[in-house]
């Protein structure tokens, strides 16, 4: 068995760079089964006019791509917010195994908060959740870029 490694870094560099875009600083990587990083996104919605480009659905979507399929079994997403409601369904529509992120959003999270997605009978996947992945640093990502939108 290998040993754990968390791909939570590369996702904060994608928050960061989506800031630097002036989008909302939300970064997502997803892993395949054999550890290799296939996707990687933040999010792009302002520049995409996009309101569906949220840093998950991206790189939902490349992976998909890459792997030529609509389903990602044993693939682990990591992102640096929690979920919204329709992220959340679209990762229990690709199956992905495991899914790891930072912050939680008391505001528009689906999974911890608000409609809890993977809770709903009619999901019909629910990954392993792991939450509080470098919480403090997307948390401060985050409060940083709302604060000077101020």
């Amino acid at each position: 068995m290998s040993a754990f490694r968390s791909h939570m870094s590369l996702a904060l560099d994608e928050a960061r760079a989506a800031a630097q875009r002036g989008e909302v600083p939300v970064g997502a990587v997803i892993v395949d089964a054999a550890g290799r990083v296939v996707a990687q996104a933040g999010n792009r919605t302002r520049e995409l006019s996009d309101p569906t480009a949220h840093a998950e659905i991206l790189a939902l979507r490349a992976a998909c791509a890459a792997a030529g399929s609509e389903r990602l079994p044993g693939h682990v997403l990591y992102v640096t917010l929690e979920p919204c409601p329709m992220c959340a369904a679209a990762i229990a529509a690709t199956r992905i195994a495991r899914l790891y992120y930072g912050a939680a959003d008391p505001k528009s999270g689906g999974i911890g908060q608000g409609p809890r997605i993977f809770s709903h009978p009619q999901c019909h996947h629910v990954p392993e959740v792991y939450d509080g992945i470098n919480a403090q640093v997307s948390e401060t990502l985050l409060r940083t870029f709302f604060e000077r939108l101020r």
